[in-house]
């Protein structure tokens, strides 16, 4: 072993810090002083508990183990995907047996163990040639109470650990009064974790001494537990005189140990109040040091086009299956024969070949891509296909692992059914590649909300609380076409609710081009944070919603896309400002109605919110009366909350013009996302086309 990567929760975690991983005393001191100026942390940092910290150790034999701490909110056993992705990825990167070389430690309650969904989440990924990362080391500190609940309130089960019999593997426990009895089932869950590359558990039976917090009082709710507690001395005690009984200490050599320990904790206390040398934690160093987070506008962009004949290249590649391979016939014509077809005869094209050119060229150029979630093999609207199956033999084919000699390392996974577990995951494995595309697709952007808890605490956070960077990509299919309640409505308005300080990037891409430059620019750019991006259902295949080659082959994403060059900027009266579909139904219907007063501007990207563009686009239109905001969702969803105020203050912001009128079109606010009548739905949509146009005349 070379690594350790631990995760755990709070209760413990200083010990752990300055005994396991030496973390120096003083310093923890001087974190809970906090800096001299505090001014410089306003709505940043994270408490003590929450830190991560990373140190080199050197064993018995001399080998040197570097061990991480994980960084983690405070809701119990989020951390645990977390952890498993960043081991997977550094296991990748060894250039020897990784899964021998980098072991995951994770250290939990005993009421959270059995409590928590996730953990269940992660045990399931432990053996899918997905997420399976060599076994992982689980040890539970059971104290026998979860915050004030009893184990009858909090537990079905006589064990704590009865969660982990899903796997069948074993489940050690252990009293935890017994020193050496510890130590000894911890070698042998150690031995037994690297010889058959399994899971393992330790329930280490225990007690808590003091109260959930150092404020806490835990006689109020355990007034027996605590009678006998108090009775009974601590592990230390307890080791120590078994030692002395032994004659292998005297009681003066015991004396001294804990003497000498008190001492060195008060020396470093009165350091850190004299010193006060406050030492924020560590980022952007080793992998990370070529990458930066902090403000889009200090990042310059740059072209993301690729040679027209390096993507005919590339797209001919794709259309290759191996000798002898038979792939399902719908697939050989729609999907195999389709990309011959565009790169022999330069034709428009779907989303498809825009999505997997990106990937296909990223490979090219050595990045490693990672793509994983429910179905995305396939893709869940049968329009990806970078995995096809041989309908004779099962066999599979993965075009893009076969581009050329050497490219980056592709990675495709189907996922199990999870979201919570597998976006901690796939958020892990980003912490540890920043020189790659990591991606997790929802099946349906609805689902998201599944993982909650890895987005608000661990993707729009990390940086503020943390300074840890991530560059994941979330595909979330977002569109309303009747589908109903849960089918249409990735939440856009949530994601735009924890935007603050280029935070995330939100993202709504319309065309396959778009797709294409929006995907090359999260790996090409220096710059490190997570996109989430609205993609499309029924545009996939959408003829009107098609690109070309050439548009590939030169410029970069466009955060706004404004009207053609030839269009009379000067007479527009109107300006519709809309992300997504949308776009399309506004712009037959304008066509329809002959309406040359109103513009139609798409802004593809929400946030970071592109003022200085429509500030521009504004200052062509000196005849521009009024903006409205269309959007399918209700008034209460999508994009209208977040860019009215942004509105607001562009239309105020024009030099000796009278301020123009903001408006919203859009269905009514509702409690449901969408209906589930597809009629229902039909006329919803009309009403807002129609009102787009009334408002016109």
């Amino acid at each position: 072993v070379r690594e350790v990567v631990i995760g755990m929760a709070h209760r413990g975690r200083l010990n752990v810090l300055t005994n396991i991983l030496g973390k120096s005393p003083d310093l923890i001191f001087t974190e809970f002083d906090g800096p001299k100026d505090p001014t410089l942390y306003f709505g940043r940092g994270d408490v003590k508990y929450h830190m991560g910290f990373s140190s080199d150790y050197q064993t018995l034999s001399g080998h040197g183990v570097h061990l991480s701490l994980a960084f983690n909110p405070s809701h119990l056993e989020a951390v645990n995907p977390v952890v498993e992705g960043r081991v997977r990825a550094k296991q990748e990167r060894s250039r020897d047996d990784g899964s021998q070389r980098v072991v995951p430690l994770l250290i939990h309650g005993d009421a959270a163990f059995i409590g928590q969904g996730v953990v269940a989440e992660t045990l399931n990924l432990a053996r899918l040639k997905g997420y399976d990362t060599g076994g992982t080391i689980h040890l539970v500190i059971n104290n026998q109470v979860g915050f004030t609940t009893d184990p009858e309130d909090s537990r079905s089960s006589v064990y704590c650990t009865a969660l982990a019999q899903m796997l069948d593997i074993p489940i050690f426990h252990v009293n935890a009064d017994d020193a050496e009895a510890c130590v000894h089932v911890m070698r042998l869950a150690t031995e037994y974790r690297q010889t058959f590359k399994s899971d393992v558990v330790i329930d280490l039976v225990c007690f808590r001494r003091f109260g959930h917090n150092e404020g806490d009082e835990p006689a109020f709710t355990q007034p027996k537990m605590y009678e006998l507690i108090r009775a009974r001395g601590g592990v230390r005690e307890a080791y120590a005189r078994e030692l002395v009984a032994a004659g292998r200490i005297s009681e003066a050599d015991a004396e001294a140990i804990r003497k000498a320990a008190s001492d060195a904790y008060e020396k470093a206390h009165g350091k850190a109040k004299a010193t006060r040398e406050y030492k924020g934690p560590s980022f952007l160093e080793g992998l990370w040091k070529s990458f930066r987070g902090g403000a889009d506008k200090d990042v310059p962009e740059l072209d993301t086009g690729v040679p027209k004949e390096r993507l005919k290249e590339l797209l001919h590649k794709l259309a290759q299956v191996p000798e002898g391979f038979t792939p399902h016939r719908d697939v050989q014509r729609t999907v195999i024969q389709y990309r011959q077809t565009v790169a022999d005869e330069d034709r428009p094209f779907a989303w498809t070949i825009g999505e997997n050119l990106a990937y296909a060229t990223l490979l090219a150029d050595g990045y490693s891509v990672r793509l994983s979630g429910q179905d995305v093999e396939r893709g869940t609207f049968t329009h990806r296909h970078a995995v096809v199956h041989d309908v004779k033999t099962g066999a599979r084919h993965v075009a893009l692992e076969h581009l050329q000699e050497k490219q980056g390392a592709c990675h495709i996974y189907n996922s199990p059914l999870s979201e919570f577990g597998c976006l901690g995951y796939e958020y892990g494995y980003s912490l540890d590649t920043p020189d790659g595309l990591v991606v997790w697709e929802a099946q349906f952007g609805d689902f998201a909300n599944n993982a909650q808890v890895i987005i608000d605490q661990f993707l729009a956070a990390g940086e503020a609380k943390w300074k840890r960077l991530s560059g994941l990509v979330l595909l979330l299919p977002h569109g309303y076409e009747g589908a109903g309640p849960e089918h249409s409505s990735a939440r856009l308005e949530r994601f735009l609710d924890l935007c603050a300080d280029d935070n995330l990037q939100v993202c709504y891409p319309t065309t396959p081009a778009q797709m294409f430059h929006l995907l090359r620019r999260q790996v090409l750019r220096p710059w490190r944070k997570p996109l989430v991006v609205m993609t499309p259902k029924s545009l996939l295949r959408a003829p009107y919603a098609q690109s070309t080659l050439d548009e590939l082959s030169r410029g970069r994403f466009q955060r706004v896309i404004a009207e053609a060059k030839d269009f009379a900027w000067g007479k527009a009266r109107r300006l519709l400002l809309c992300s997504g579909k949308v776009y399309y139904d506004l712009a037959k219907a304008r066509t329809e109605t002959q309406d040359t007063g109103t513009a139609i501007v798409r802004l593809e990207q929400l946030y970071p919110f592109p003022e200085a563009e429509l500030a521009e686009l504004v200052g062509r239109m000196p005849a521009l009366s009024e903006i409205h905001w269309v959007q399918e969702e209700p008034q209460n969803a999508g994009g209208w909350h977040f860019v009215y105020p942004r509105l607001h203050q562009l239309a105020q912001g024009r030099a000796g013009k009278a301020p123009l009128k903001v408006g919203y079109i859009g269905r009514a606010a509702s409690a449901s996302p969408a209906t589930g009548l597809p009629k229902a739905h039909e006329l919803e949509q009309k009403l807002i086309i129609d009102t787009a146009f009334a408002r016109s005349a």
